[in-house]
């Protein structure tokens, strides 16, 4: 399996001269977040309408012929205006249209406010997914278990009805249909809010008639031809998440020049799509696919760089859960066992402002949060359920 060849280069200050090469389409520039803390400078910009507000950025550029060649320079976004009016009209509206994807509030959807981290939880009617498969089977018990999780803090469950894992098989429509409707239709009666985790239009719209109120689609509306058509006319929130090929194929799909970037421009393509089909940013979550067409040198890599895909405005999504991220964890434990490595990658994720943690374990991913808030000076902003669950 190729490990990723990307290489990146720290400069000491900010470089001269990429007008002519940005506006012959020769160069693609980048602007990540760094730094991250809680409102206090007098200089700092507020991430996403957040909590967290920064007041430096890495400027990361790249060569259209050199994609696995990145050189990057970290300075103060006050600096950063300034060497982009100095180098020209086509830098200068660059930079202020990358600051501006990167402070604008992100408006809440389908139940979730973005001034605060949410939680997904996951909830699989399936019989072999990765983790829970065969456990939610029966609707009672799925629906009991997604009430718990909300309980527990979840600000949305998302049920799914087909296993996703690498080298999983594609299952038939009808039996996805069957699993997953009644627990839809049963949940958002009592209550819960409801996102479906599906490939297929059909599903979507089944879903979304039973109640559900977003769509979460591992394929970013690629697997099904009508599906960007039907998000489009239902006007339903939707989480595009990054994935080369089918489950069943995309562990051969990882050849990237450097993943972090490749990732992001690939989700910037998908925008651009959704866009042209009638779906605004304000509605979109995007979901760097930690897990899915990358190995684990990549995950690692993706992880590290998550503050980076603020710079595509939307919402940021981040499914670790009980993943085999990396190697370590892969080798060493079971599914079930992985809950210290996702917490770590949960506390990762909120450090680079990721706006929701798809999740498992609800209860103790809302402990973690707690955790975090309060040393990050951010206790006032507990979510619903978070004191009632951390005691």
């Amino acid at each position: 399996m190729p490990e990723p060849r990307g290489s990146d280069i720290h400069v000491p200050s900010l470089p001269t001269g990429l007008a002519p090469a940005l506006e012959a389409g020769g160069l693609r520039l980048y602007l990540k977040p760094v730094g991250l803390e809680p409102a206090g400078s007098p200089a700092s910009r507020a991430l996403a309408g957040g909590p967290l507000v920064f007041s430096q950025c890495e400027l990361l550029w790249r060569a259209a012929a050199r994609p696995g060649e990145v050189k990057r320079c970290r300075a103060s976004v006050d600096a950063l205006e300034a060497w982009a009016r100095g180098e020209g009209n086509s830098v200068a509206r660059w930079f202020d249209a990358a600051l501006k994807r990167l402070t604008r509030p992100r408006p809440g959807l389908a139940g979730l406010s973005f001034d605060r981290p949410a939680l997904m939880g996951v909830l699989n009617v399936t019989p072999d997914s990765f983790s829970d498969g065969g456990l939610f089977l029966d609707p009672a018990a799925a629906t009991a278990h997604g009430r718990r999780m909300l309980e527990a803090g979840a600000g949305i469950v998302d049920v799914g009805g087909e296993s996703t894992r690498p080298r999983s098989s594609d299952t038939p429509v009808e039996d996805e249909l069957a699993r997953v409707i009644s627990v839809v239709s049963a949940l958002a009666a009592a209550g819960v809010p409801v996102s479906i985790d599906t490939r297929r239009a059909q599903v979507m719209a089944a879903a979304l008639d039973a109640g559900a109120m977003l769509v979460n689609d591992v394929s970013a509306l690629t697997a099904d031809p009508d599906s960007l058509a039907l998000v489009a006319a239902r006007k339903a929130p939707v989480v595009l998440m990054h994935m080369r090929g089918e489950p069943a194929t995309m562990h051969l799909k990882t050849d990237y020049a450097h993943a972090p970037l490749d990732v992001y421009d690939e989700l910037a393509a998908r925008l651009e799509v959704c866009a042209a089909a009638g779906i605004a940013a304000q509605r979109i979550v995007l979901d760097p696919g930690l897990g899915f067409a990358k190995t684990s040198a990549q995950n690692a890599q993706v992880m590290g760089e998550l503050a980076l895909y603020h710079g595509l405005g939307c919402a940021v999504a981040v499914g670790a859960s009980r993943k085999g991220l990396v190697s370590a964890v892969k080798r060493g434990s079971t599914p079930q066992e992985r809950l210290p490595a996702s917490l770590a990658a949960a506390l990762l994720a909120l450090d680079q402002g990721v706006q929701v943690l798809r999740v498992h374990d609800v209860a103790e991913t809302v402990q973690a949060l707690a955790v975090w808030r309060a040393v990050r000076g951010l206790a006032d902003h507990l979510a619903p359920g978070a004191a009632a669950a951390t005691g």
